[in-house]
């Protein structure tokens, strides 16, 4: 394991220019369909842990939409087109079309009704099935993916943090997956709009953190789609939070954003949040360059392969997968691929899909705004990597938006992909957190 971190120094932030960031919709009764769907992947006979049990489990997600029922793009393929360079050049064209639409979007200048449409995410549960070994701490933490990837993606991660002595603190598990990912994508596929908006996956961790997260974690298996909880103790949590638990957010990427938003705007639930380099960024035009590099590659990506076996080896022939840690590979093909009607493998996550929350990244100057507002009592880990998704000054200004009860830690070895890339590292510094916050002096010992 690579032990070369270290922290940044209390910097300033930088002058910017409000973007007027707008609260989040608030969030309805779900309009029940007459039964739940069913989850589109078979039950997982494995688990990631001797002491944990797995599950897959789905509820509804937040209602309505906030945005409108849009036309997915139409992305030229490959046999459309005479050249790949023509293709680019269309495909260009059009993400400077939909990042102009986004900004429309943003600025309220969009027209449309909110969306609808039933949504669903899926949620894997790991939940401590003896507790002769643990304190009872009701500690609890939410996984919260980067964009274009499965909930899966963090099991090599977990697998070390729970091989961890910190594991004795933690009760229950929860890796949650945005509708437009992975197994949700697959349930919603009839359903996603043409356009996203990264503010309704923190509404959808709300929706499911208010009313659909059992009020305490115990081995006792729950039913694949959630209950939803008595509207009594939905508004208790506002308010006061839990009674029986501590929630801990880890946030990556996109995943950082949406837990972001969650927190500044429900802060109760929240005991404290872990950034793993968030899309939390104030140098917009630098952000919409980046924007233009990012989804121009994504929109025409190759998405199916003869098997998994093929998806498998291409993937490690390439540049892009050469520094992840093979077992996190080997979890993407897994589950990040599923096996359509003809035996092909093809991504979960569509490539249009992946690209329009690249699209949406704009969402990311209204938190970087709001985060210096984040309430004080909930603890804020930085984990980064150098020099960082824009620049080693962009790192230096993010980690101490908030400085009170803040801190950080930078990987010098990994990129933006820490998840992916150094997941043994992140395992044992989120380890280390969680001991020296949650362990008291007796459990400490004990450990």
């Amino acid at each position: 394991m690579r032990t070369n971190t270290f922290s940044v120094p209390y910097t300033p932030s930088p002058p910017w220019i409000s973007v007027n960031p707008q609260p989040l919709l608030p969030i309805q009764c779900h309009p029940y369909p007459s039964h739940s769907p069913s989850l589109p992947s078979p039950p997982r006979k494995d688990t990631i842990h001797d002491a944990y049990a797995l599950s897959t489990h789905i509820i509804p997600a937040a209602f309505p939409r906030s945005v409108p029922d849009v036309p997915l793009p139409e992305i030229p393929t490959l046999t459309s087109l005479a050249t790949s360079s023509e293709r680019r050049k269309q495909v260009i064209m059009i993400i400077k079309e939909l990042i102009e639409r986004q900004m429309r979007y943003a600025e309220g200048k969009l027209t449309g009704d909110f969306s609808r449409k039933p949504h669903w995410n899926c949620i894997n549960r790991y939940v401590r099935t003896h507790r002769r070994d643990t304190v009872g701490t009701g500690l609890t933490l939410l996984l919260v993916h980067p964009n274009g990837y499965p909930k899966e993606i963090w099991e090599t991660m977990l697998r070390n943090l729970l091989d961890s002595a910190s594991a004795a603190l933690v009760d229950e598990v929860w890796a949650w997956e945005a509708v437009h990912h992975g197994d949700s994508a697959l349930v919603n596929a009839e359903n996603l709009s043409g356009i996203f908006d990264l503010q309704d996956d923190a509404r959808d961790i709300v929706n499911f953190l208010l009313h659909y997260l059992p009020e305490e974690a115990t081995p006792v298996p729950l039913p694949p789609c959630l209950a939803r909880v008595p509207e009594v103790t939905s508004d208790a949590r506002k308010e006061l939070g839990y009674n029986r638990r501590r929630l801990v957010i880890v946030g990556h990427s996109f995943g950082g954003t949406s837990s972001t938003l969650a927190a500044l705007n429900f802060p109760k639930l929240f005991s404290s949040v872990i950034l793993v380099d968030p899309i939390i960024l104030a140098d917009k035009p630098k952000t919409i360059d980046e924007i233009f590099k990012f989804a121009a590659n994504i929109f025409i990506r190759r998405s199916s392969w003869s098997s998994r076996e093929e998806a498998l080896r291409q993937f490690k022939q390439s540049p892009f997968f050469a520094s992840w840690h093979p077992e996190v590979l080997k979890t993407y093909v897994d589950h990040g691929l599923t096996i359509d009607t003809t035996g092909s493998a093809r991504l979960k996550m569509a490539p249009v899909q992946e690209g329009l929350s690249i699209v949406s990244a704009p969402v990311s100057f209204g938190a970087w705004e709001l985060l210096e507002k984040l309430d004080e009592n909930i603890t804020l880990r930085w984990i980064v990597p150098s020099p960082g998704f824009l620049g080693r000054e962009e790192t230096e200004a993010r980690v101490w938006r908030r400085p009170a009860n803040a801190s950080n830690v930078v990987f010098p070895f990994a990129g933006h992909l820490i998840v992916q890339e150094a997941p043994i590292e992140l395992a044992h510094d989120i380890a280390t957190f969680l001991l020296t916050k949650y362990g008291s002096p007796r459990v400490k010992a004990a450990l």
